[in-house]
């Protein structure tokens, strides 16, 4: 059973850094996908940033784009997201996401998904 662990959660000011961490499994498939959603208060919960497609393709929504950088480090078998850049908006709980789904937009249509970490991004 594989369990996903988030790291790297915290508190910091608009216009800080954090790097978030999972340690995710990598497996080489066509569709196998890893990720980052989040959810915040009264929200649905998106996707933020996405590898699938066996990691020849990158997702990252529309709110994030040049300011979020999602990797995975096959040797250590861990997912990363680096966000720069850091708003008020962004505040929410992160999710780690691993599996085959049908729709990567979807966050059920992954085998795999941690507890979560929070991220709170003050003004």
């Amino acid at each position: 059973q594989v369990q996903l662990v988030e790291s790297g959660g915290g508190s910091v000011q608009a216009g800080g850094s954090l790097r978030l961490s999972c340690a995710a499994p990598w497996y080489i498939s066509g569709s196998y996908s890893v990720g980052w959603f989040r959810q915040a208060p009264g929200e649905e919960r998106e996707g933020v940033a996405i590898i699938y497609s066996g990691g020849r393709s990158t997702y990252y929504a529309d709110s994030v784009k040049g300011r979020f950088t999602i990797s995975h480090d096959n040797a250590k078998n861990t997912l990363y997201l680096q966000m720069n850049g850091l708003k008020p908006d962004d505040t929410a709980m992160y999710y780690c996401v691993a599996g085959w789904p049908q729709n990567i937009a979807t966050v059920e249509h992954y085998s795999y998904r941690g507890q979560g970490t929070q991220v709170t991004v003050s003004s």
